[in-house]
C-alpha cells in the first residue's frame, strides 16, 4: 500500500517540478527549457497517473503546454538566468530524461522470439496496461521477477479513469477488473488449469505459482498463460478444446499479486524439451496492435 502512495507522490512531485522549471525558463535560457520539457515528457510517459485517474495525465500535459508557451513569450528581463554550473547540471539531467523517453517505445532488453496475434480477452470496457512494454525500462517488474520481458499485466478502468474506487483499497470489489470475465484470446487446447487458491486481500500477497489460479492454452505454435484468476471461477478443464471468445474464468487476485489484474504471457512452441515457461518469449499483439506500458485498450470497438 505504501508503494502505491509513494509512486503517486513521486509522479506529482516530478510533474510540479517540470512546471516550476518552466516558469523559471524562457527562450533566453534554453537549458532550463530543455530540462523542463524532458522531465515533463518523462513523467507524462512513466508517471503512475492511474493511481489517481488517467485523465490527470492529459490535464497535466495541457497545463504544461500552456505554461511552456507563456514562458517562451516572456520578456528577457523577467526570466531567471542560471550560472555556468547550473547550466551544466541542467544539460546532464536533460540527457538522462531524453534517453529514457525513446526507451519507453523501444526497450533495451532485446527482441522477442516473434510476435503472436491474439484477440483481446475482454468483451467491453476500457482496459489499461499496468505493466508491460518492450523489456527494460518499462517492464522492469517482470524482468526482475521471472525474466518475462514481454509479459503484460492488464487492469480495467472505471468511468472516472481509475482502476479502483480509491487510490488503494483493501476491498477486492472496489477494483474494476475484479470478477470480470476473461475470454479465450485464441483457439487451442487447455494444457493446465488451477482454481483452488484464495484471492489475496490487498496489500497481502502469496508468492509463487503454487498459489496462483491460472489457465494455460496450447496452440499449434505457442503457449498462452493467463494468471491471477478468481478462486473457484475457472470455467475450463485440462484437455478441453477452446475457441476464441470462449469464457475461461473470472479475473481475481491470486498468487503473487498486489491487486486484481490479469497477467498474460506467451511463449513459442519449439522442439525443445524445456517446459513451456522456458520456451522463447513472444510479443503479444491484441487485434493486430502491440501495446506499451500505461496504454489504454478499448474492448468491443
Amino acid at each position: 500500500m505504501l508503494i502505491v502512495y509513494c509512486l503517486l507522490v513521486f509522479t506529482l512531485i516530478v510533474a510540479f517540478a517540470s512546471l516550476w522549471l518552466t516558469r523559471r525558463s524562457g527562450r533566453h535560457n534554453w537549458q532550463l527549457v530543455v530540462l523542463s520539457v524532458s522531465i515533463a515528457a518523462f513523467i507524462y510517459l512513466y508517471g503512475v497517473w492511474v493511481f489517481a485517474s488517467v485523465y490527470a495525465k492529459y490535464v497535466f500535459g495541457l497545463i504544461f503546454v500552456v505554461a511552456l508557451a507563456l514562458a517562451l513569450v516572456r520578456k528577457a528581463e523577467t526570466q531567471v538566468r542560471t550560472s555556468g554550473k547550473g547550466r551544466l547540471v541542467s544539460v546532464l539531467f536533460s540527457c538522462v530524461f531524453i534517453i529514457l523517453c525513446p526507451l519507453y517505445f523501444t526497450g533495451t532488453a532485446g527482441k522477442p522470439y516473434g510476435v503472436i496475434k491474439l484477440a483481446l480477452p475482454f468483451k467491453s470496457g476500457t482496459y489499461f496496461v499496468f505493466q508491460g512494454g518492450s523489456g527494460l525500462p518499462t517492464n522492469v517488474f517482470h524482468y526482475f521477477g521471472r525474466k518475462t520481458l514481454f509479459a503484460m499485466d492488464i487492469i480495467k478502468l472505471n468511468k472516472a479513469g481509475n482502476r479502483a474506487t480509491r487510490i488503494f483499497s483493501k476491498r477486492l470489489e472496489d477494483y474494476a477488473i475484479f470478477a470480470d470475465t476473461i475470454f479465450s484470446p485464441c483457439d487451442g487446447v487447455i494444457l493446465k488449469t488451477e482454481s483452488g487458491n484464495p484471492d489475496n486481500i490487498p496489500p497481502a500477497r502469496k508468492r509463487g505459482p503454487t498459489n496462483l489460479n491460472q489457465v494455460i492454452i496450447e496452440t499449434e505454435s505457442a503457449y498462452i498463460f493467463l494468471g491471477h484468476l478468481k478462486m473457484g471461477c475457472v470455467f475450463v478443464h485440462q484437455g478441453e478444446p477452446v475457441k476464441t471468445g470462449q469464457p475461461l474464468g473470472l479475473a481475481g487476485n491470486s498468487g503473487m499479486s498486489l491487486e486484481p489484474h490479469l497477467h498474460i504471457q506467451a511463449h513459442a512452441k519449439t522442439n525443445s524439451k524445456e517446459p513451456w515457461y522456458k520456451q522463447p518469449q513472444l510479443q503479444i499483439q491484441f487485434n493486430g496492435k502491440s501495446y506499451l506500458l500505461f496504454e489504454e485498450i478499448a474492448a468491443g470497438k
